[in-house]
């Protein structure tokens, strides 16, 4: 009869990660190959090319200001509801939230911080690049825009670039960054470029935005997605010391400190002070019990030379003489010694 117990999904799930190794070798850090050189160079070109053709008020500005007036929320308003929803995709602590627990997961199944590690470097560039830029240009956004045609820079707005579109192109990118196969890494990069894409378009429709922004949102986004290799070996680095300081904590709590010994030396000969010594012998003799007079030490008693007889065999002797009577039949054991002399005192 069989009586194993039928598994549940839950404890398949569990069994499955029990027999996950530590630190897969199939996971392959990417490096800044030439190809990755290249697209980084591109893609700061453009950048850089789309803050020029700002400053100079160019055509760029022009066609922020025709979109502007299309008014697209109001020429397609019934999807309006589903774009107030969906651009929520691209703010910074939802998204952050959800990719911070999925990179969390993989975590912990795969014994590595290297995920949440990545995520977080990932974060702190964008917030420090994109943050950046907002300030030092200050542009305001169509809806505070003060004169029609204008670039409308350095008036205290902080609205280029998109920080939603960037923040999209980042947090959803960072999965395909850490994706374990190219394949996955393929469907993840298609997957994050319509979403960032879909995100910038949704600011752009609901006006908080110009068009320019979302390119510019694009351009910032993808540069830190690029650049994160360089950021490797920080990321290693800050995972062993993370480790380490673990393991201290671990054995701090088990009261286990490992102490660095002293390496040990030839053993050092002391000798005892003669004015100690002197000292030492007086206090014996003072916590010495006194000796009464009467009582004496006798030496240790010496047994005469030559064979003795058992207790037994011998005969008492008394002032009046023996009180055994003599005994013909017994045998004498042993050979037979003469009597010694007794010497009157």
């Amino acid at each position: 009869m069989c009586t194993e117990r039928k598994l549940t999904r839950l404890d398949r799930v569990f069994a499955r990660l029990d027999r996950e190794p530590e630190r897969p070798a199939h996971i392959d850090v990417p490096r800044m190959t030439r190809h990755r050189v290249v697209l980084f160079t591109s893609t700061l070109a453009f950048y850089v090319a789309i803050v020029w053709a700002i400053l100079i008020t160019s055509w760029l500005v022009r066609l922020d200001w025709q979109v502007m007036f299309f008014r697209p929320y109001q020429q397609w308003a019934e999807i309006h509801a589903f774009v107030d929803y969906y651009v929520v995709l691209g703010q910074r602590g939802p998204t952050a939230v959800m990719v911070a627990a999925w990179l969390g997961w993989r975590s912990w199944r795969q014994h590595t911080l290297r995920p949440l590690l990545a995520l977080g470097v990932s974060l702190l560039l964008l917030n420090v690049t994109v943050g950046a830029a907002k300030l030092g240009m200050g542009r305001l956004g169509p809806h505070y825009a003060t004169t029609v045609g204008s670039n409308e820079m350095w008036l205290g707005g902080d609205i280029f670039p998109s920080g939603h579109t960037a923040n999209a192109v980042v947090t959803w990118g960072i999965l395909a960054y850490l994706a374990s196969t190219p394949r996955a890494r393929r469907w993840l990069s298609a997957l994050s470029a319509v979403t960032s894409l879909g995100v910038g378009l949704s600011t752009v429709y609901l006006g908080t935005h110009w068009l320019s922004d979302v390119l510019l949102g694009w351009a910032a986004g993808l540069l830190i997605l690029l650049a994160l290799p360089w950021f490797e070996p920080l990321i290693a680095r800050s995972e062993s010391w993370i480790f380490d300081l673990r393991d201290r904590w671990r054995e701090r709590r088990a009261g286990t400190v490992s102490v660095p010994t002293a390496p040990v030396e030839a053993p050092v000969l002391l000798k005892p002070h003669p004015v100690a010594v002197e000292d030492e012998a007086a206090a014996r003799e003072a916590a010495a019990p006194a000796r009464s007079p009467r009582t004496t030490v006798h030496p240790p008693a010496y047994l005469a030379p030559g064979p003795h007889t058992a207790r037994g065999e011998r005969t008492p002797v008394t002032p009046a003489g023996s009180r055994r009577p003599p005994h013909t039949e017994r045998i004498t054991r042993g050979p037979a010694h003469p009597a010694r002399p007794l010497t009157g005192g």
